[in-house]
């Protein structure tokens, strides 16, 4: 169950870029139910929207995927969330961890959201909260696993799904520089819907998944030379370098976009 609910997260990643219909409202319709458990579709499309605002990748506040802090907020938490978060900075945590931390600090987000005037959040929730009460109706009626079993597959499936989100971007000046390739063509590929050419799908977010690989081949050295050569052999090269040490300081290394409210930053 963990690969297929991560492959399903890819397939939604794929349906919100306007695959396989022209007509987004199918797309959404057909890849809406909540097979991942944790995130709402309509909620993960519209922050995953937001973060192809390319200048903003990375930013702790207009980038809703960055694992980024304020340096100010940074030096304002407890020691021990600080270990939990350098841990997390890890593969090996983000795998582990990181679903746990990613789906608190989603929902406080979500949480601040409401409580600044925007109600349809809740009704996202509410329609998801149904969804996930009738397939855990289905999984115990019907399938093999209780419920809790489905939930802790969930829970992994977001873990591997977060091997590829791990490395996909760095805090660097220059925005075309922020996004990875990951020259592989292994399972891992086949189950991120080739999202390992990150920097490819930024530069072209429409371009099917199938067809990444032969434009990266045909222009290979000009998107190398665009994002500065961040690049890496294999998933394998990753969890060498990275499995139990941090990629990078949690505190974001530049000045952050600060035109948000005070109540939003310290929230974040």
């Amino acid at each position: 169950m963990i690969p297929i609910i991560t492959l399903h997260s890819s397939l939604q990643h794929e349906f919100l870029h306007g695959h396989p219909f022209r007509n987004q409202k199918l797309n959404d319709l057909l890849i809406a139910p909540p097979i991942g458990v944790l995130v709402p579709y309509l909620r993960f499309k519209s922050c995953h929207l937001t973060h192809h605002i390319n200048e903003n990748i990375t930013d702790p506040y207009d980038d809703p995927e960055s694992y980024y802090l304020d340096r100010q907020v940074w030096a304002s938490i407890p020691a021990w969330l600080k270990r939990l978060l350098v841990a997390n900075n890890t593969l090996t945590g983000r795998m582990t961890l990181g679903p746990a931390l990613a789906t608190v600090g989603f929902i406080r987000s979500e949480y601040g959201r409401v409580s600044a005037g925007d109600r349809s959040i809740i009704w996202i929730w509410a329609r998801h909260a149904v969804a996930i009460a009738l397939l855990f109706w289905l999984v115990s009626r019907y399938g093999s696993l209780h419920p809790a079993a489905y939930f802790i597959a969930a829970y992994f499936g977001m873990g591997l799904l977060m091997v590829r989100s791990f490395i996909e971007h760095q805090a660097v000046e220059k925005a075309n520089q922020r996004s990875v390739i990951i020259e592989t063509r292994g399972p891992l590929s086949l189950l991120f819907l080739n999202n390992n050419y990150h920097s490819v799908h930024h530069a072209y977010p429409s371009l099917a998944w199938y067809r990444i690989p032969e434009f990266f081949r045909k222009n290979r050295a000009r998107f190398l030379r665009m994002n500065g050569g961040y690049r890496y052999e294999s998933y394998w090269e990753v969890f060498r370098r990275f499995g139990f040490r941090p990629k990078e300081p949690v505190a974001y290394p530049m000045e952050p976009n600060r035109t948000r409210r005070d109540g939003d930053r310290d929230d974040r």
